[in-house]
């Protein structure tokens, strides 16, 4: 597998994390492979066999692209032969306002939108290994969807103590950083996400813990635990497995087993 991330232009800091792309080989054989939970909302444009999601006990392709917002527990999805992808990290707060769409809590959700235009030029420059054009794009796109949005510097305020805080900061404090009140804040947080401040912080503190483990599976986790604001190991316990579907020390021990590929705050693709 290969993975690649690339900062944005200056002009969309404040709405793209970053843009990614990724490519596996997984042979003729039907694959899965599982996306773990974080702060973030991604667009996936995808390329070759395509890619399919298991839902209400049916293989559903997905269409590219497609978007993943926030989840609430893993996501596995089926590819077979080669599979890329070209991603968009939004932060939740900012995707829907990119994308012209209502907020809401569908996890991976599939539209129709402008921006599936992209897909056949997008196709063109990564069938002929051109992958730099095809994020040249991608970037042009994203910064004519920014330029006809308002930007809220209160949710950018708020979502950088947040991601500074690693998620463990209260809500009065991130009320406080933003220059909001707290009401203010979570009303225009909860319209703009669909999700509230508690919500998102959990998923980045979780981030947290996933990543550590990730990147060494031998961290102490009682150490982890009073670092990232848990009230005990059993309390960060409790919440990993909310969102993993798995205790810390099985991730753990999965992770020993596997090459890491980890970015600044991002785990790639785990094979199921």
């Amino acid at each position: 597998m290969h993975h690649q991330e690339f900062t944005p232009p200056e002009e969309l800091r404040d709405t793209i994390k970053c843009f990614w792309y990724n490519r596996r080989e997984v042979g003729e054989a039907a694959s899965s492979f599982e996306v773990q939970p974080d702060g973030y909302a991604e667009i996936i444009f995808h390329f070759g066999n395509g890619c399919s999601i298991y839902t209400n006990e049916t293989l559903q392709p997905l269409p590219s692209p497609f978007m993943m917002g926030l989840l609430n527990q893993p996501a596995v999805f089926y590819t077979k032969g080669r599979l890329e992808i070209l991603g968009v990290r939004c932060f939740p707060w900012t995707v829907f306002d990119l994308l012209g769409l209502q907020p809401g809590k569908d996890g991976v959700r599939t539209f129709e939108h402008p921006i599936a235009r992209l897909q056949p030029a997008l196709s063109n420059c990564i069938e002929a290994g051109r992958v730099d054009e095809a994020l040249d794009v991608v970037k042009q796109y994203s910064l004519e969807a920014r330029s006809g949005i308002t930007a809220d510097s209160m949710l950018f305020k708020a979502g950088v103590a947040m991601r500074a805080a690693n998620g463990t900061m209260p809500v009065s404090q991130v009320a406080e950083a933003a220059h909001a009140t707290v009401r203010t804040l979570e009303r225009n947080f909860k319209q703009s996400s669909g999700y509230t401040v508690k919500d998102v912080s959990g998923l980045i503190r979780f981030e947290q813990v996933r990543n550590q483990l990730w990147l060494d599976p031998n961290t102490n986790l009682a150490g982890l635990a009073h670092e990232l604001g848990y009230t005990d190991q059993s309390h960060l316990s409790r919440e990993f497995k909310r969102y993993s579907g798995t205790t810390p020390a099985a991730f753990a021990r999965e992770a020993k087993k596997r090459k890491p590929v980890l970015s600044e705050d991002f785990v790639a693709f785990v094979q199921s």
